[in-house]
């Protein structure tokens, strides 16, 4: 059995007086690939910190490689062989591959002078050490997701890493590009590099981990081999009770128009010929493989990137959407993937997001805004929606992934909106969160709002919706009813729809 490369015993941390860890045992053996889950605000990161040496620990003792460390600071945890990398992955997007990649080299050896052969010389071996082709004089900034995070781990190589720590590496990848990344962490396996992964995906956790440690509320809920644990123990432990498989099933269709309906709808290079129908109180699920066309149809019914063709019926009359505005004004609102660059306005306060939109409905007949209207509204919203914060006037950057979401669909659905459409509504948060937005969502269904969810998350589908549409190669190739079915299903339809493509 692999010695421990770290061992953390009994670690204790406060905040002015507030615990967040408290007698937290932790160890990661050589080469070992080991989770670490929990809601958001169980600690993890505080954890994370305090191995990275970003934080001191106020309590308990650190191990590496069988030497205590009675203090730990960044330099001291780099040396030791251990790095983290960050959801942004802490890269210079105006720098090239190969500047990014012998930057720290060049730094550590007191270099004055630049010599771009041996940098060169530096990126092409980090990029060797775990297989990857990506041109050394590219910008970094112009990357997709996926080659900066290879960026990451080949630069974190250089400095001799023991110990790999990924922060939610997965979030902003495709299947094809997480089963790489996946190799990647079983190569470093084989060289006796231990990774210690960071997610909420569960399935993810169980198919990449050796071990498993579940936080919660600041100490270790749960800690053993991966072999021991299914999803639904992996929930109750994060989250302290189990989760029941709801699933929703909307009103049967009254003779009524639909509320939205589309024929033909098409999109050069995005979509074609789509045909949708959206009753009051359904909630419809749109997937689909990256490039699919899912995310531009939902674009084109927000008005953001029109349809070029086709037609969109709003409670049978047929209208036009060319913008933004004007689909508001047809009661549809959109909750984009991204919420931090797309649909938050980060550094304002949590009251000003809820209010983007509807802060003209509060303007008084001198021309002034009501603002004690607005913070009693302020107040009813937050209680409602279940947005956990102390203060509405405090940054939304402040709040949690789940919270954040909860903040956009208030905003949303306080401009009394008819079609609600939410693009990956639970990505990045947590399984308790994730859910109670479920819930949230099938409640804003039962008051006879129209909802469509475009995810990949086969499992949300399966629960949240009452019928899906598969999309294949930007056009709908399949339907399916969710009643009696499971994620797997779906996902048999998705592999056959594909194959078909490919046999055309």
């Amino acid at each position: 059995m692999a010695s421990d490369f770290l061992r953390l015993v009994d670690i204790e941390k406060q905040f002015s007086g507030v615990p967040v860890l408290k007698k937290v045992s932790l160890s990661i053996g050589q080469g070992e690939i080991r989770c670490l889950a929990g809601e958001n605000g169980c600690g993890k990161s505080t954890l994370i910190k305090i191995v990275s040496g970003v934080y001191d620990f106020d309590a308990g003792s650190v191990y590496i490689n069988g030497i205590q460390r009675h203090e730990l600071r960044p330099v001291d945890s780099i040396n030791a062989g251990i790095q983290v990398i960050y959801q942004d992955f802490s890269l210079f997007a105006g720098l090239t591959v190969m500047e990014n990649l012998a930057l720290n080299t060049q730094i550590e050896q007191k270099k004055f002078l630049v010599r771009r052969k041996e940098m060169r010389e530096i990126a092409e071996r980090c990029l060797a050490q775990i297989n990857v082709d990506i041109g050394l004089d590219r910008l970094v900034g112009d990357l997709s997701v996926a080659d900066k995070q290879l960026v990451a781990i080949s630069r974190a190589l250089v400095n001799d890493a023991k110990l790999i720590i990924m922060d939610e590496p997965t979030t902003a990848l495709t299947q094809h590009e997480v089963d790489s990344l996946f190799e990647i962490i079983k190569g470093l396996k084989e060289r006796g590099i231990s990774t210690l992964f960071v997610s909420h995906k569960m399935r993810e956790m169980l198919e990449i981990s050796e071990k498993i440690t579940i936080m919660r509320n600041g100490v270790i809920a749960a800690d053993g081999d991966i072999k021991d644990f299914d999803e639904a123990k992996i929930t109750y432990h994060m989250i302290g009770r189990n989760l029941d498989d709801v699933r929703f099933q909307a009103p049967a269709p009254s003779e009524a128009n639909p509320l939205l309906r589309t024929r033909n709808l098409t999109r050069h290079g995005a979509f074609r010929d789509i045909d949708i129908i959206l009753n009051p109180g359904e909630i419809l699920g749109i997937t689909g493989l990256l490039g699919s066309g899912r995310t531009e149809l939902a674009l084109a019914l927000f008005g953001k990137e029109p349809a070029d063709l086709g037609s969109i019926y709003r409670d049978g009359k047929e209208v036009r959407i060319d913008s933004i505005q004007t689909a508001m004004e047809y009661g549809i609102a959109y909750v984009p993937e991204d919420r931090l660059t797309e649909g938050l306005f980060m550094e304002q306060s949590i009251q000003r997001n809820m209010f983007a939109t509807i802060y003209d409905r509060f303007v008084g007949s001198a021309g002034l805004l009501n603002l004690g209207d607005i913070d009693r509204k302020s107040g009813d919203m937050i209680r409602a929606y279940g947005i956990n914060t102390p203060r509405y006037n405090n940054p939304v950057r402040s709040l949690s992934g789940g919270n954040q979401q909860r903040v956009m669909l208030a905003r949303w659905m306080m401009t009394d909106a008819r079609i609600l459409i939410l693009n990956g509504p639970t990505v990045g948060v947590d399984v308790g969160s994730k859910f109670a937005i479920h819930e949230m969502l099938r409640e804003i269904a039962r008051g006879g709002v129209g909802v469509i969810i475009c995810s990949d998350d086969m499992q949300e589908i399966v629960q949240t919706c009452n019928r899906v549409l598969i999309m294949q190669e930007v056009r709908i190739t399949d339907e399916m009813v969710t009643r009696g079915i499971s994620d797997a299903d779906i996902s048999m339809r998705l592999k056959r729809a594909r194959q078909e493509s490919y046999r055309e």
